[in-house]
């Protein structure tokens, strides 16, 4: 059986056979994309996230047939930290391990911060930061007690920089990165990396509704502000695709990366150097 560092060819050297990932929010989008490529790299997956029960079940069994893998599901609501617990001993449980949590699931609201509302920010920061808290805080002793782990942080280019009107989304993700540094620092020496990644734009249907409508708004074809709505933030006029983050997520999983952690890692068509 092979895993991560395994010796041979650099494919052998980026099997994730053995290992088995939780990935949040990842029935479609950025998650999605991510679920798929650790899949595709041997590892058994659990996804979590909300929809239409059969549409769901239908992807779950497609993903097992495709990647040859075992593929569970959870409609976990992980803002709540109890059923985040319950989570992982589920997995523990039926597949018996957690080797690589992907903190990934996000929600999004804008308006300028003197009317942001109250429960928006609240439901931001329980979603996008709290529960990455109650997701490293679940899996942390199992992944202690087998010697390894992988812990991967969504986070996003708003975790290094700010736009206006999304003050707790830019809080959030700064507070992602800052807590992937705390918990770097304290699992160095545990066999266990914890790493953030920060996109720049990726092609997601929240970043689809954003163009449309921004589009409608402006009186402007969709196709036509593409470009000028990339050139906005970064200086490559071409979204991140999920596949590519998958691909990142599944190196910081190999032994390639084993003493990469506490990184804030930019793939973001150059946002932050601009």
């Amino acid at each position: 059986m092979l895993h991560c560092g395994s010796t041979g060819n650099g494919r052998d050297r980026m099997s994730l056979k053995g290992k088995v990932a939780l990935v949040t929010g990842s029935t479609s989008g950025i998650g999605l994309g991510i679920a798929e490529a650790l899949a595709a790299a041997g590892a058994d997956l659990w996804l979590n996230g909300f929809g239409d029960a059969a549409e769901i079940e239908k992807l779950r069994a497609g993903t097992a047939e495709k990647f040859g893998v075992r593929v569970g599901f959870s409609g976990t609501d992980i803002s709540k930290p109890a059923e985040v617990v319950a989570l992982v001993a589920e997995i523990e449980k039926t597949f018996g391990s957690l080797d690589i949590l992907v903190n990934n699931a996000g929600v999004q609201f804008t308006a300028p911060v003197e009317e942001f509302p109250d429960a928006q920010w609240d439901r931001i920061i329980a979603i996008n930061l709290s529960a990455v808290f109650h997701g490293m805080k679940a899996v942390i002793p199992g992944m202690k007690k087998r010697g390894w782990g992988r812990i991967i942080n969504i986070a996003s280019a708003h975790g290094l920089v700010a736009s206006p009107e999304k003050v707790a989304y830019v809080a959030a993700k700064h507070g992602v990165v800052g807590a992937t540094k705390v918990a770097a620092i304290e699992l160095a020496n545990d066999g266990i990396t914890v790493n953030a990644i920060c996109p720049g734009w990726v092609l997601t249907p929240l970043v689809q509704k954003q163009l449309d409508d921004r589009a409608k708004k402006e009186g402007k074809d969709v196709a036509a502000l593409t470009r000028d709505f990339l050139t906005e933030k970064q200086p490559m006029a071409q979204f991140t695709k999920t596949e590519q983050i998958g691909g990142l997520a599944v190196f910081l999983c190999s032994d390639a990366a084993a003493t990469m952690t506490g990184a804030p890692i930019s793939i973001d068509g150059g946002w932050v150097a601009a």
